[in-house]
């Protein structure tokens, strides 16, 4: 059961319209926004952030800033966060190789290095404790500038907050998103857990 019952969708008519990124995004307005909006100025001010966060600025793409995010929500064992970040990944255009194979990054031939390393340091950032080493920096630059480095790192870092919120406040998962966890992630053992409609 949810710690917090989200609000309808129009409770906040600000968040409502910032919201309206999340059905390009998702396909809905995610549960944990409308828990957030118990106080707007979170919800606004994290929605505007995961809109900074995941805007396209260079060779980060959109399916990859998607994928980094299920590795480091696997990392951090948020069921909610990995059926959203997956879902995402598919709708951004993630190649299908990927998304099947994202548990197996590492060793699987539809990752390039370059994305290898990527998903290295999202690990190795969503781990406590933190794992990121000069080694592992050194890595990622032969691939990666220092901006496209940030957006990553964006990305990693908004994904630790959704991963807190929603594993301490049970958020009920959305049927879509349910749908893509079993899609692509019930090989490796996904379920809903605490996030289950009831």
């Amino acid at each position: 059961m949810p710690l917090i019952t989200p609000l309808d969708p129009a409770a906040d008519q600000q968040t409502a319209q910032l919201a309206a990124f999340f059905n390009e995004t998702l396909g809905f307005c995610p549960n944990s926004v409308l828990t957030m909006q118990h106080r707007p100025a979170i919800s606004q001010a994290f929605i505007n952030l995961n809109k900074a966060v995941m805007a396209n600025e260079g060779r980060v793409t959109s399916a990859l800033k998607r994928l980094i995010a299920w590795v480091s929500s696997n990392a951090a064992g948020c069921r909610y966060c990995q059926a959203h970040a997956i879902r995402a990944a598919e709708r951004y255009g993630a190649a299908a190789e990927q998304l099947e194979h994202v548990w197996e990054y590492r060793t699987h031939p539809a990752f390039s290095e370059a994305e290898r390393a990527a998903l290295d340091f999202a690990l190795a950032a969503s781990v406590i404790p933190n794992a990121v080493d000069e080694a592992l920096g050194q890595r990622l630059r032969s691939f990666w500038n220092e901006g496209e480095i940030v957006e990553m790192m964006g990305v990693i870092a908004l994904f630790g907050y959704l991963n807190r919120w929603n594993d301490s406040m049970a958020t009920q998962i959305e049927p879509g998103a349910v749908a893509s966890g079993e899609k692509f992630l019930d090989q490796v053992g996904w379920v809903p857990g605490k996030h289950r409609a009831p």
